[in-house]
């Protein structure tokens, strides 16, 4: 029996697949699907490479779908002029296991985790954001402009990096991807108090994001995503309801809440809300929120249902 050639697709095409506003509909269902064990997502697995890198297994099913993402990590890379970051996400169908597609895993893992933080906005926010602040300047921080300039055409966008200068640089790169982008350009500017949404996505061992909880002000974590890391400090913390993507996932990797020694029986999935049964949940849009992500192989999973969803329509 002849196999059919499985196809596979590139960063640039991948991303196609996934535009952030199918990807935040579909997040908005897997959530409920997790949480409802309607979707099996294990602990990843990690297996060591050779000069410090990793190798991490993360596999997802559910009754319509099942996924298996594969990548690897390695900071070697960067001296050698290479992404650090290389992997695939490869789709099956549940029934047969027959393979269906495989997708490029850093576009998966970059455009769902930045449509994951676009669900939170959609779910907390006190109000259509017109004022966006992105902490740091790496690769979440395009893909989080990206989202942005999708689903919030009209909104400002400011940026703050480790120093003025890259804050300036990653504007000059980016812009036009939003209606207006901005720099912080003095280290120790104070954030603006028109803006609605702060964004962390950094790798930084000490808090980036330490203000007075406002109800008028979301922040959502993206970056911190072991126990040694942390942007958001105890502060904002201590005066905010507190959300996650992922409960599990969270109390082993959310840094900024493990550092903060918070009460574990007061954070709440954001699926509690999405679903209408936290009885709080009207309340949300006047109290001050802040929404942690760690990621989990069932986002990986909500997007190859919306490839596959645009792969029909072709």
């Amino acid at each position: 029996m002849t196999r059919p050639t499985t196809p596979i697709f590139d960063a640039a095409a991948t991303a196609r697949l996934i535009p952030y506003a199918a990807l935040v509909d579909a997040l908005k269902r897997a959530s409920i699907d997790y949480e409802d064990k309607r979707i099996a997502s294990p602990e990843r697995l990690v297996v060591p490479l050779t000069e410090g890198g990793i190798m991490l297994s993360m596999p997802a099913t559910a009754p319509d779908l099942a996924i298996h993402k594969l990548v690897n990590v390695c900071a070697a890379n960067r001296a050698r002029e290479l992404p650090t970051i290389h992997g695939q996400v490869m789709a099956f169908d549940a029934q047969t296991g027959v393979t269906l597609f495989i997708l490029d895993g850093p576009t998966v893992t970059g455009r769902r985790t930045a449509a994951m933080s676009m669900l939170g906005v959609q779910s907390f926010a006190s109000g259509t954001p017109h004022e966006f602040l992105l902490i740091g300047t790496g690769t979440q921080s395009f893909n989080h402009l990206e989202a942005i300039g999708e689903l919030y055409p009209h909104a400002r966008v400011w940026i703050k990096g480790s120093t003025p200068a890259r804050a300036e640089a990653f504007c000059a790169a980016q812009r036009g991807k939003v209606n207006e982008l901005r720099a912080l350009t003095e280290p120790d500017a104070a954030i603006p108090a028109s803006v609605d949404v702060v964004i962390a996505l950094t790798t930084s061992t000490s808090p980036v994001y330490d203000e007075a909880a406002r109800a008028e002000r979301l922040v959502i974590g993206v970056g911190a995503f072991t126990p040694a890391m942390a942007e958001i400090g105890a502060r904002t913390l201590a005066g905010s309801a507190l959300f996650v993507d992922d409960e599990a996932g969270a109390r082993h990797e959310a840094g900024d809440f493990i550092q903060a020694d918070v009460d574990w029986s007061t954070v709440r999935g954001v699926a509690s809300v999405l679903r209408g049964a936290d009885a709080s949940a009207a309340s949300l849009k006047n109290r001050p929120v802040v929404f942690k992500t760690v990621g989990c192989a069932a986002w990986d999973l909500a997007a190859c249902r919306v490839a596959r969803e645009t792969l029909s329509d072709q």
